[in-house]
């Protein structure tokens, strides 16, 4: 069966487009910029009207305990979800309101790290970062396999292409997940908890890729984690959630200078 995540990238892949097409337009306005974003469950307020933005080249990590609306609010960048209210805008193109096909046409502008990578079981290495290429472009096989070959070689994969999905580690399948985000050189990455599962050696080597990649690409970037070790390294900025709101904004540095009870006792418990 299908996961959500995968549908995703499956909706944009049959609204195919071009790489040049994916890349985000030049313009001015944040590559993300989140206003007063609110969104519940029930009874239950995960987001209370918070404001966020991303500029072009940035890293934003997002922390926070578990349940705070940090892969909710992933969800939402990328249409999974709907707010109840507020602003999402994309290179200044408000989304909130769009049909799936427009928003497929802003998603093409985006790629996603998933937590557990969603990767297709039933293709290789190979066929699943070449099923964009596929879908966006007009590459020949040739051309396809060789883009395979870069994009792999850029997370260390290059040996791979005819491996399954279920014959990787977990961290390969992040590296494959990453590859796979980077195919139509999207403008804004989007990565659901880069780390989680992975040994302390394993996580610091998707750290490191993480940042190699952003500085070769110059992308916007939303992580959301709970790996404080992470965010601190490959972030320029964190935001810490907190009871639905953005408690503090700022860097590694600033959130420790801080004197609010609940971000010393976050960083202590976290460090």
């Amino acid at each position: 069966m299908m996961s959500p995540e995968q549908a995703v990238l499956l909706d944009v892949q049959e609204n195919g487009a071009t790489a040049a097409e994916s890349s985000a337009e030049k313009t001015d306005a944040p590559a993300v910029a989140i206003t007063g974003l609110h969104k519940s469950f029930a009874s239950q307020i995960v987001l209370n009207r918070i404001d966020l933005t991303v500029g072009s080249g940035e890293t934003l990590a997002v922390l926070g305990r578990s349940g705070t609306g940090k892969s909710v609010l992933l969800k939402l960048i990328i249409g999974l979800q709907k707010p109840d209210s507020g602003s999402i805008r994309i290179h200044g193109q408000e989304i909130t309101l769009l049909d799936l096909d427009a928003l497929n046409e802003i998603r093409k502008k985006m790629g996603f790290l998933f937590q557990h990578a969603a990767l297709y079981d039933s293709l290789t290495v190979e066929q699943n970062i070449a099923f964009p290429l596929k879908r966006h472009t007009k590459m020949t096989e040739s051309e396809q396999r060789d883009r395979v070959k870069e994009l792999l070689a850029g997370v260390g994969m290059e040996r791979d292409l005819e491996k399954m999905p279920s014959d990787l580690s977990g961290g390969m399948q992040k590296r494959v997940g990453l590859a796979r985000a980077l195919a139509l050189e999207p403008g804004i990455l989007l990565l659901d908890e880069p780390t989680a599962g992975l040994d302390p050696i394993t996580s610091g080597e998707i750290d490191e890729l993480i940042l190699k990649l952003q500085e070769e690409h110059d992308m916007a970037s939303v992580v959301v984690t709970h790996d404080l070790h992470s965010a601190k390294t490959i972030a320029d900025r964190i935001a810490l959630l907190h009871d639905g709101n953005v408690l503090i904004e700022g860097s590694f540095e600033e959130l420790e200078q801080s004197d609010d009870q609940f971000v010393s006792e976050f960083l202590k418990r976290d460090s």
